[in-house]
């Protein structure tokens, strides 16, 4: 594992993952949302979807790294330039108060984040979620199409794998 692409919907655990499995093979972890959605002296921006390649395409240049978030349209290079991918797959009722557990911490300051913890994030959050569990079946047949192997996972499973 050098290029390491960690798929996942809201509160599967990508972000721990990519954390512990970084320390574990030591090499880089970066969250696609920081990519796409910048901080500048203005605030978040977002990058266009050619910015947002461009901004991968230069950290692909440093060699080994391990890329985690949600799959969207712009970044579907990663899939090739990934030589392992890993698709998150928490169940759905632990995901849901993950994201309400995540929200409460993030409103009484416990846990920081990068956008407004406000009741219409949460709501976002919820309908990505049920978005995902909506087109699962079409995410899954392009996770099966990639030439390489994808490593469908539960959260857990992966944690044993480290731990080992």
């Amino acid at each position: 594992m050098k290029k390491v692409l960690i798929i996942g919907i809201v509160a599967s655990g990508k972000t721990t993952l990519a954390k512990r499995l970084s320390e574990k093979i030591n090499i880089p972890w970066h969250e696609l949302d920081s990519i796409v959605h910048h901080q500048t002296a203005a605030g978040r921006v977002k990058r266009t979807a050619d910015e947002q390649v461009e901004v991968i395409l230069e950290m692909d240049k440093d060699g080994d790294w391990i890329f985690e978030g949600t799959d969207r349209a712009s970044y579907q290079c990663l899939y090739e330039m990934a030589d392992t991918i890993i698709f998150l797959d928490t169940p759905l009722w632990k995901r849901r108060i993950r994201i309400f557990v995540r929200f409460m911490k993030q409103k009484l300051g416990i846990e920081k984040c990068h956008y407004k913890p406000d009741i219409q994030m949460l709501k976002m959050m919820y309908k990505w979620t049920k978005d995902f569990e909506r087109d699962r079946d079409e995410f899954e047949a392009k996770c099966k199409c990639q030439h390489k192997h994808v490593h469908f996972c539960l959260f857990k499973d992966v944690q044993n794998h480290l731990s080992s």
